[in-house]
This record gives structure tokens, sequence and C-alpha cells, in this order.
């Protein structure tokens, strides 16, 4: 047998690889072959990788080397093994049950005449052919640096349909948040995932959600993952090194990011002219591909900035509007200032306490200022006298809960549909003795509830025409007595455990 022949290395090495190689496989049953093979290829390096060679002798033991290692780069495959046709059945497994279409394989045989080259190249979706007797040392080298080439291009061109379709996914996950702080943490979140870096990652905006034209304000840290997490609302330079810290002068005047090997940052400035910064720790080798990534994903982020900035806008101009009718009946039935954000504040607090979701209490606070909007469609004698009404008075007080529903009830929009229901139920009891509809217990909507029990507590703590505010301790013992039949108990004890806090909230608004 001639020294220039491969006839390859059966010297089993471990079937596990380290990072940054490129994986082969070799599966044959003549030892000899695997020992040639690793002969061959022992100084083999190729865009600054190594060779790290895997070895199987059948088949089937091919098989499960095949289900843990997706990523082999290429297979030096043997025809006939334990069978015949072992090697041709390898590839029908590789291709249609495993569904890989990156690993390039070199069919090689020893006995021609067992698979024709023309019809197996035809038949089989194999990548070479090789007659054992005509794979020399260099041919083989020859053979396998081909392939590798074929095997990255395919990658590289796999990377981006994925990474693209991350960037798709992700941006319409991101598209779907109102809350500014989930954004950012989504954008942390979707970006660490879309290049494969560590969870470190921290969010950066000037002084608030506006930012000056020319960003001379510090940055603040708005959202963190990792062990950046305790960091909220700290100044970036309080946070990260000195080194990199030098660099925002840079990106900020034109130079858009910087990457130094480990650390990456990010700018991103909005039509809005909101400057923001994405931090990310132990970015080691990010390719030119996963930057390009960033850059992509990034203008999505743009675009979603100043929507979810004109979002906000258009929110907090809607509030104020509802919070402007609820001040205009205050000031009709000269009750103390400021009672509707009061109320519109505690209401938020209890439905945080009782679990539900940020965006949610914050709708639930905004739609129970809207609560005695009726009260527009009660005559001044009433609405105003200084003293207890009569029966008849109070039949027609009682009217303004159905007035208010009738106000709202015909709107399409979610916290004006919920404020219909507010205005209309807040006066219902637990036992049902309220008005108007007698409702009992769970009957009443839940954020009715929540408005009664903010509502009372409100009216008790401060003075009105027909009486004096009350005392903290003479407002718990009420809550307490009504507890399960004025106020939901369940409610009332998440009140009555948060009261410090709640006397805080009506405090300052």
């Amino acid at each position: 047998m001639s020294d220039d022949l491969i006839f390859a290395d059966e010297s089993a090495t471990e079937n596990e690889c380290p990072k940054e190689v490129w994986k082969l496989f070799v599966v044959d049953d003549e030892e000899e072959v695997h020992r040639v093979t690793k002969m061959v290829l022992k100084d083999f390096n190729f865009n600054n990788k190594n060779i790290s060679l895997l070895n199987a002798y059948s088949g089937k033991e091919a098989m499960k080397i095949l289900q843990e290692n997706s990523d082999i780069a290429v297979i030096l495959l043997d025809v006939v093994m334990e069978e015949s046709d072992s090697g041709l059945k390898l590839v029908k497994y590789i291709r249609d049950d495993l569904k890989n279409k990156n690993s390039r394989i070199i069919l090689r045989t020893g006995q021609p005449g067992q698979a024709p080259e023309e019809k197996v190249i035809v038949e089989y979706d194999i990548n070479d052919y090789k007659s054992k007797t005509e794979l020399t040392s260099q041919k083989l080298f020859t053979s396998v640096i081909s392939a590798l080439r074929s095997y990255q291009d395919i990658v590289t061109i796999e990377k981006n349909k994925i990474g693209l379709k991350k960037i798709i996914e992700a941006s319409a996950k991101i598209f779907e948040m109102q809350s500014m702080r989930k954004f950012a943490s989504g954008v942390l979140t979707q970006l660490t995932s879309l290049i494969n870096v560590n969870k470190d990652a921290l969010y950066f905006r000037v002084s608030g959600f506006s930012a000056v034209n020319e960003g001379s304000g510090d940055f603040y840290v708005l959202a963190a993952t990792g062990s950046f997490e305790n960091n909220i609302s700290k100044r970036i330079e309080d946070i990260i090194n000195d080194d990199v810290c030098k660099e925002l002068k840079n990106i900020r005047s034109g130079q858009q990011y910087y990457y130094d090997g480990k650390h990456y940052l990010r700018y991103i400035v909005s039509k809005n002219k909101a400057e923001n910064i994405i931090y990310l720790d132990g970015c080691n080798n990010l390719s030119e591909l996963d930057k390009e990534l960033v850059d992509i994903f990034c203008m999505n982020v743009s675009i979603a900035y100043d929507n979810l900035y004109l979002n906000k806008e258009l929110e907090e101009s809607q509030k104020e509007l509802i919070y402007t009718l609820g001040e205009i009946v205050e000031n009709r039935s000269k009750e103390t200032g400021a009672h509707v954000k009061r109320v519109s504040e505690i209401v938020r607090f209890l439905a945080l306490k009782s679990g539900i979701e940020d965006e949610t209490a914050e709708v639930i606070g905004v739609a129970s200022a809207m609560h005695d909007i009726g009260k527009l469609g009660i005559p001044d004698n009433i609405l105003t006298k200084p003293a207890k009404l009569d029966n008849d008075e109070y039949t027609v007080m009682k009217t303004h809960s159905p007035i208010g529903n009738d106000m709202l009830k015909f709107s399409n929009r979610n916290i004006l549909k919920l404020a219909s229901t507010i205005a209309l139920q807040h006066h219902e009891r637990y036992d049902g003795s309220g008005y108007p509809n007698g409702l009992k217990g769970e009957e009443i909507n839940i954020y009715a509830r929540m408005t009664a029990i903010a509502d009372v507590f409100d009216a008790l703590s401060n003075d009105r025409v027909y009486r004096k505010s009350w005392t903290i301790d003479e407002i718990i013992k009420y809550f307490n007595e009504q507890k399960g039949k004025h106020f939901d108990p369940q409610l009332t004890e998440v009140f009555l455990n948060n009261l410090t806090d709640i006397l805080k909230i009506a405090k300052q608004a």
C-alpha cells in the first residue's frame, strides 16, 4: 500500500469537541482509515480554527453521535460497513430524518462497484465522491478545505436567516409593549437572545422619557438584566468602568456604537430626539453579522420608541381630560380638591397590591376618576346642600350612578367602558344593601369594589360641606365594622394592611 494513500485513522478520539473548532466526523469500519485521517489532519487549521475529529465504526454508532452533534461540518463516510449499503442508508438518515442539510458529506469507498459514482451522486444528497485508492493525503486535505468553505457559507446564510427571523419576532414583541420600562426590558431580552451574549445588560435614557435635542443630561438606567438588575435609576457613570464611559462622547457625536471585544455600547436617537443607550457586557467575539443584526434591530427599536412616545402623549392627554371632568364635578359639589386624583391613585395602588399587572392597574385608576361623573346631572340645591339630605333629596342623589353609566356606556373605548361600570356600581354594597341595583358580593365588579373603598376612605378623611373629617382611628374602626357589609372583606384587608402607604398616596395626590 502506498504511503500517499489515505486508508484512515481508527484510533478513536473522544467524541466531544471544544468550542471554535471544525467538527469532522470519520465513519468507517476500518481502524486504519481513522488512524491515517487523524495523522494527515493533525496540524490542520482553516480560518483560525482547528479540526476536532469524531469517530464511528458503524452506521448504528454514527447515528447516535449525529443525534448529539448537530454542528458537524464535514462527514467522511464509508459506504460498506456492517452492511453493503450502510453508508448510503446513513446519508438518508442525515438528510431526511435529522433534517441536516448543512453538513458536507464526502463519500469514501474502497469498493466503487458496490456504489457506482454516477448513480450515487444523483440519487443521494452527498457533496463529493472519492475512491479510497485515489484519496491521497493532499487530495484529502483539498477535499476537506473545499467542504469546509462550502459549510461555512451555508452556515453564514442560515445564521442570516435565523437572525432576520429573530429580528422580526423580537421587533413584533417590542412593538406590543406599552410601558416604557417594560419596553426597555424587552429590548434587552430580545437583544441578548439575538446575539447570544450573556444576560448582563443595561438600558439607559437621558433624564426622563423625553430627552433634550443635544442630550446634555446624564444617562440613567431605565432597565437592567443579570448582575446589573439592582442598578435601576442609577447614573451610567456609577455603573460601568471609566474607559467605557469615555466612549459615550464619541458615540453621541456620530460614532453610533462602541465595541472593545467585550463591552458593547449602542446609541439610538429617535425622531423625537429621545437619546438612549444599550450597554451589553460579556460580548466576546461579537461578529460583524451580530453587529449588523443589532443595527437592524435598533433601527426598529427607534421606530418603536417614537410610537411609544406618541402613545404615551395620547394617554397623558386622555388622563388629563378625565381628571378635568372629574374635577368639574368636584367643583360643583364643593368637595375637597383633588378628590378624584386621590381616589384614582388609591384604586391603582389597591389593584397592584391585589396582583393586577401595571398597565391594567393604571387603566383602572384613571377610569375610577370618573366614578361621580353622573353628579353633573344632579341639581345644585341637592348637590351643594350644607346639611344631610332628606329622603326625597337622597333619592335624587342616588340617580347619579345610573346617570354616569348612561353618559359613558356607549363608548367602545376600554377605559370609558370600565369607567361606566365603576360609575354605575361604586355605591353597591357587598351585603347587597347598596344602590342602584342591590348587587351582592362578586356580582359587583371588582374595580367598583376597589373604588368604593377608596371613595369612602377619602370622603371620611376630608371635610365635607355637611361634616368634618374623621380621625384615622375612627376610619379604621369603621372599615373593620363594614368589612363584609359595605366593603369586600378581602380588599378591605389589603386596604388596612397597606394603610400607611395609602395615607402617603393621599397626601401626595
